[in-house]
């Protein structure tokens, strides 16, 4: 009985990473149709967490009559900076000249990232099966980035705001666990962004006049949409799967987030691949289903 609940656990953290990675490969396309409309990075980040306060606000979710300690106030300050402003911020900024697709396949190096440090930071020993499956994500991910660098024109600074978004977000997910196992995978999330919004907030009303929110509708809606399905849904997701399979597993899983980018760009931001790129992300799926087995 007790080997059955752990497999459906498994299982359940196993979907749970997979459609989180959904809903993140998605900001990259809301972020580009919002850029059309002229809108600036700074903003749109900052009218994507005023959604995110408004939804968490309408549901009371940070509500709980349990007390945290001194020190978890302090780590949830702490990873919300790092996890959804730092990494936000400069994400966004990098997305005004980085394409989509090159975008999310930078940010495809977090789950290499997230091993590493989580075996540096919290002691994480490394599985066979992620030893298989680290190989086979990294050389996709390079076989696909290698053309976009190879470029004459490749935005090194854009690509640069974009690793150390890559780098913050590997950060976080490789510190989370311990305060999950703490306080609850929902009660962080819930605090963990509130504490990213206003940080976002107040960089904004720091760097831009109020009157800077006046944005076209279409800005708006994309901005909403954004922090529906690229921001709350699969944050919590994370942080539920993360507590079921690992950090590491649910990195690693999350290295479909850019290949579903790579779709959606094509779709509907007519952007292209070429054979190699396309070898590259059979690979990183590859890597995916490994870790996704259950020993």
């Amino acid at each position: 009985m007790h080997r059955s609940a752990s497999s459906s656990s498994f299982r359940l953290g196993v979907i749970l990473a997979i459609f989180a990675a959904t809903g993140f490969s998605c900001k990259a396309i809301f972020a580009k149709l919002a850029y059309r409309h002229g809108t600036d990075a700074i903003t749109l980040v900052c009218l994507r967490m005023l959604f995110v306060l408004l939804i968490l606000a309408s549901y009371s979710l940070w509500r709980s009559k349990a007390r945290l300690a001194g020190r978890d106030y302090l780590a949830l300050i702490g990873l919300g900076l790092l996890g959804y402003y730092l990494s936000s911020v400069l994400d966004f900024i990098g997305l005004t000249t980085v394409s989509a697709s090159l975008e999310r396949l930078i940010l495809g190096l977090y789950p290499t990232l997230t091993v590493l440090f989580s075996v540096v930071l919290t002691g994480t020993v490394m599985t066979r099966r992620m030893k298989q499956a680290l190989p086979l994500t990294y050389l996709g991910i390079a076989l696909v980035i290698a053309p976009g660098l190879a470029q004459a024109n490749a935005d090194w600074v854009g690509i640069g705001f974009i690793m150390a978004s890559t780098t913050c977000y590997a950060l976080y997910m490789s510190l989370s666990p311990v305060m999950i196992s703490r306080i609850g995978a929902m009660r962080f999330t819930e605090l963990g962004l509130t504490v990213s919004s206003i940080a976002v907030l107040c960089h904004f009303l720091i760097t831009h006049p109020l009157n800077a929110l006046i944005q076209p509708l279409p800005v708006y809606s994309l901005a909403a949409a954004m922090a529906v399905f690229a921001t709350i849904l699969p944050i919590y997701a994370t942080a539920a799967a993360m507590s079921r399979i690992g950090a590491s597993r649910t990195a690693i899983i999350g290295s479909l987030g850019p290949m579903l980018s790579i779709l959606m760009s094509i779709g509907i931001l007519d952007e292209r691949l070429t054979a190699i790129q396309w070898l590259g992300a059979a690979l990183v799926m590859l890597g995916v289903w490994v870790v996704s087995r259950k020993s």
